[in-house]
């Protein structure tokens, strides 16, 4: 018997079982948390039926009088009534447990507070009215009541029935959405090129004036410019003025909890349905249409409403970028350390440093970017290129173009490995074949080297790009923020704004998770942001690994 296991063991069998279950419990693991996440963030955007109920909390000294709850279930839970009566509710202390339901009540411009946690046992008299509304606003959060009324410039308007009363109010709602889209439009766009337009020309006005060159002439043409911009403006101005009346003329009376009637301007509704009357297909057209807005949107409320368009589109642009610096950097560098360098102890020296940075804390790194890239040569950048904007800051700030190139020099090691290694793996035979037929060194490694060695280059670009898109901390220093809804790509000269702050889905979920005063509104969205997040890794790293089958397909016949 002792013999067997000896020999079991020996033939590496044990190891390979151990190995698989590894592999097994890890992609477990793996699906687990995409499933938590998908589970947790995504059921954020289903339209759950709204509770109408009356809820009695006990008291220590006589009963209580009950208070009317309208709101979403969100999660039930068990607590002990020993941390019930630590937190000042007088419950049976002979009940070892009570259940306890977390209720979304909106409304907080009228309760103070969005959610609030139940006791099961209270809470009677539940119903599910199919003319309660659930609305989401621009300000304020959710709101959850009755339709009572419209009003138009301040005046009632006469309906007549429920059906025509929710019909006239859909109606409205949809004229002034579309309002808001030309609001939106002009706001964002036309008076934001006017703008833009008018700063550059002062900075022209104030470039020639530092070089000596402001002519009467080139006054007169800076003048006229400035006349036409100020005349387009006006124009764009009025119009807002006209829109923004318009938009603010309609507005709905609701009956809220307890009786509490509330008047709510059309022009602050994002969405509006009655959820309980809602069919299965309904409630997917909604879901859709939410799931949308988060995707495409820009985010609003301190970032727990809305969309997180911006952070998506700064994530994927700043991969990009540092993809296109980390690259021919990384693969020069690995080149010279393997076909050119004499291999010595100080080439050795060089790649035991070069394997040592990738263990380098990333913060180290954004301390070293925000220090020599932004405070030296972004100044130098300003001083030499853009003069006439000091002391106002163009790249002497954190921006776009130097977080990029921090998350290149984080990676830069990565891809000089595996560029190093996949240039070790070509046979010699295939360089001296190159040699002997004429070729010389550099068109060798140009059309041949480098051709075979390019699947180990993506390898390397598939792990920087696996690292940096995960990145955080560094990027705080260097050109990450809060919130900035304009995005670095646009229709205005030179169209990719390298100086520009972005937003990105790392530091979002830090902020929302966080930085949030509502931390039950941001939580689901720290989900779903956190799965988007993975996705776009997943994309990326995708996008490569697509890329480099092809080319190792292309030289399979070598091996490489």
């Amino acid at each position: 018997m002792r013999i067997s296991i000896s020999k079991w063991f020996s033939s590496g069998t044990p190891f390979v079982w151990f190995n698989a279950g590894a592999v097994a419990i890890s992609i477990i693991m793996v699906i687990g948390l995409l499933g938590l996440l998908a589970l947790r963030g995504l059921s954020h955007f289903w339209p759950a039926d709204v509770m109408q109920a009356n809820y009695t909390p006990p008291v220590l000294n006589g009963t209580s009088q009950p208070t009317e709850v309208i709101g979403e279930r969100v999660e039930n839970e068990s607590v002990s009534s020993q941390q019930i009566v630590s937190s000042g509710i007088p419950v049976d202390e002979s009940v070892p447990y009570y259940d306890r339901q977390l209720l979304k009540m909106g409304n907080r411009d009228v309760t103070g507070a969005d959610f609030a946690w139940l006791l099961s046992s209270y809470i009677s008299d539940v119903q599910y009215p199919e003319n309660i509304v659930a609305m989401e606003r621009r300000e304020w959060g959710n709101f959850y009541g009755f339709l009572k009324g419209l009003r138009e410039s301040g005046d009632d308007i006469a309906l007549e029935g429920e059906a025509a009363l929710w019909d006239e109010f859909e109606l409205r709602l949809e004229r002034t959405l579309d309002i808001q889209e030309d609001i939106f439009e002009i706001e964002k766009h036309q008076i934001g090129e006017v703008n833009y337009s008018l700063e550059r020309l002062r900075l022209k006005e104030r470039r020639l004036e530092i070089d000596s060159e402001l002519t009467d002439e080139a006054i007169a043409d800076i003048a006229q410019q400035r006349e036409q911009f100020a005349e387009d403006y006006a124009l764009l101005q009025q119009e807002l003025v006209a829109l923004n009346q318009d938009v603010d003329r309609d507005a709905a009376v609701f009956l809220a909890a307890n009786g509490a009637e509330v008047e709510i301007d059309l022009a602050d509704i994002v969405r509006a349905y009655r959820p309980n009357q809602m069919g299965v297909t309904a409630k997917i057209v909604t879901y859709f249409s939410k799931l949308g807005e988060f995707l495409v949107d820009e985010p609003r409320e301190a970032n727990t409403e809305g969309g997180i368009f911006p952070a998506i589109f700064g994530t994927v642009m700043m991969v990009l970028l540092m993809s296109i610096f980390v690259t021919p950097f990384g693969v020069v560098a690995a080149v010279y350390l393997r076909e050119y360098a004499r291999q010595g102890f100080i080439t050795q020296a060089i790649r035991i440093a070069v394997n040592n940075l990738a263990g380098v804390p990333s913060i180290v790194y954004g301390v070293f970017g925000l220090g020599f890239f932004i405070y030296i040569i972004g100044a130098e950048v300003d001083q030499l290129f853009y003069p006439e904007a000091l002391p106002a800051p163009t790249f002497g700030t954190p921006g776009l173009l130097w977080a990029s190139l921090t998350l290149a020099l984080l990676t830069v090691p990565v891809v000089i490995v595996a560029t190093e290694e996949g240039l070790a793996r070509i046979p010699r035979s295939v360089r001296e074949g190159s040699l002997a037929l004429g070729a010389t060194k550099f068109e060798t490694l140009w059309r041949v080297v480098l051709p075979m060695a390019s699947p180990a280059m993506m390898t390397g670009l598939i792990l920087a790009v696996a690292r940096a898109a995960g990145e955080v901390a560094p990027l705080m220093l260097v050109g990450v923020v809060k919130l900035a809804p304009s995005l670095p790509l646009d229709g205005n000269y030179p169209y990719l704004h390298l100086d520009q702050k972005f937003m990105h889905l790392g530091f979002h979920i830090y902020d929302v998770g966080f930085q949030s005063p509502n931390i039950e509104a941001a939580r689901p969205l720290v989900f779903a942001t956190a799965l988007l997040l993975v996705l776009v890794i997943a994309a990326l790293n995708l996008s490569a690994v697509a890329l480099r089958n092809k080319l190792r397909e292309k030289y399979k016949s070598l091996e490489v």
